[in-house]
């Protein structure tokens, strides 16, 4: 397979559109309150802050597997 410009370019355009549809969906799991679970991590004083979202990844991680063990299932 010749891997040009043109199949570059078209995999930059699709990294690009899924780099903006995850950005949607965080900010819109954002507004849900997903990252502001009781096992969130927050530090910080008025000019820093650090933020460790240990509950959130566990519950997307939960969720994707769940997901994709359901496509792998049907898919057979």
């Amino acid at each position: 397979m010749d891997f040009g410009p043109q199949q570059i370019g078209k995999w930059l355009i699709g990294a690009g559109i899924f780099i903006a549809v995850v950005g949607g969906l965080v900010m819109l799991l954002g507004r849900v309150g997903l990252f502001k679970l009781p096992g969130d991590l927050e530090f910080g004083s008025k000019s820093w802050r650090i933020y460790i979202p240990i509950a959130s990844c566990i519950l997307i991680s939960i969720i994707l597997t769940l997901i994709l063990w359901l496509i792998n299932y049907f898919r057979r």
